[in-house]
């Protein structure tokens, strides 16, 4: 099956997922069929399937599955018991679900800036945030790349704080040598389409060590329930249909082929990028990048955009504004300059195309109209 593109798309999508659908095909239609057959739409035994493949896959004892990255740290911060007067610390260089959840709770967001190179939490910045109503810390791993987990645990066990990792753009990533997710006490994970690893529609996951962590999730996202129609606390629907865990189920076994297809267009386009004197992303030796959102950081970032437009290369911008600055956390105090880092970031930050169905030749294309917008 081949999808044949309108007049109007680009001849270089920020995100494809043609190809990917095309190697499952098949096997998703068969998947269909014996749904339709067995009418198991919410949590029938795929979504199990799923959750114990996941979590082995992330090598971590438990998966529990849901409707959405949000719902999934949502459950995360009740797990751990965080609510009204408690604070939880993030950043602002993030999607607006990670500081959703800590408003979901009651507690109050607390923002620290990230570390330039990594683009993500500044350990140093931590210690001075901490205050005795903080309960727990969430670093994310913003386009796939982990943040410095060592320096923030360590900050976190000093003080007595959990951690949960917003793992949303970070798949099969790892940190010195463990996946991430299981580096805090809860990992949580989107399935949002334009992951690495995507549903045809939503879903989300946290996994963890803890057992008592996994039991709570399962009755939170299924109305608070401990046996059917017995409602231990007040709950959610925010339940995993099959028919998305049955397709992230086949998408899984491409994961790591599709994740390392990603590194490549990555590494070729540091290569050709930086010697124009473009900030491309940084790699780490204690870390493995799966390399979700390619971003480089030019200073006349709306031109440079425009001009690519121009050679029908479509781009993204993650996030151009950070989360202090949105009206909706207006009420927490915080003014432009408070997160000098992030800001700068935010107004020079491109997202290039990369997906595993980026071919050479766009790629190319990519590289050389970069180049003559440059120039």
């Amino acid at each position: 099956m081949t999808r044949v593109p309108s007049a109007a798309t680009p001849a270089v999508r920020l995100t494809e997922m043609a190809g990917q659908h095309d190697q499952i095909y098949s096997a998703a239609l068969r998947a269909l069929e014996q749904l339709l057959a067995s009418c198991q739409f919410a949590q029938g035994p795929e979504t199990a399937m799923f959750e114990r493949e996941f979590a082995a896959f992330h090598e971590i004892a438990k998966c529990v599955t849901v409707n959405s990255g949000t719902s999934a740290l949502h459950l995360a911060l009740l797990c751990l018991n965080i609510g009204p007067g408690d604070e939880v610390i993030t950043v602002p260089m993030t999607f607006i679900s990670t500081a959703w959840a800590i408003s979901y709770v009651g507690a109050t967001p607390v923002f620290v800036d990230i570390d330039p190179l990594r683009r993500t939490m500044d350990p140093s910045a931590l210690t001075a945030a901490i205050t005795d109503r903080t309960k727990a810390i969430i670093p994310v791993h913003l386009a796939g790349q982990p943040a410095d987990m060592s320096a923030i645990t360590a900050v976190a066990r000093r003080h007595g704080v959990h951690v949960v990792e917003d793992a949303a753009q970070a798949h099969g990533a790892r940190y010195e040598g463990r996946r991430v997710g299981q580096l805090g006490d809860i990992g949580c994970f989107s399935f949002y389409p334009g992951k690495n690893l995507g549903a045809c529609g939503e879903g989300g996951a946290l996994v963890t060590q803890c057992s008592a962590i996994a039991e709570r999730a399962r009755s939170l996202r299924n109305h608070g329930q401990s046996r059917r129609y017995e409602h231990d606390e007040i709950g959610f629907n925010y339940r995993m249909d099959s028919l998305q865990a049955a397709l992230l189920s086949l998408k899984l076994r491409h994961l790591d082929e599709w994740n390392a297809r990603r590194k490549i267009h990555a590494r070729e386009y540091s290569a050709a990028l930086a010697p124009l004197g473009v900030r491309v992303p940084s790699e780490f030796s204690d870390s493995e990048s799966v390399w979700h959102c390619y971003v480089i950081e030019v200073a006349n970032r709306d031109l440079i955009r425009s001009r690519l437009l121009d050679h029908g290369i479509e781009t993204g911008m993650h996030y151009p504004i950070p989360i202090h600055l949105q009206p909706a956390y207006r009420h927490l105090g915080y003014t432009a300059g408070a997160f000098p880092v992030s800001e700068g970031f935010a107004r020079r930050c491109i997202s290039l195309p990369i997906s595993p169905d980026l071919t050479d030749d766009q790629r190319q294309h990519v590289i050389d109209a970069v180049k003559n917008a440059i120039e």
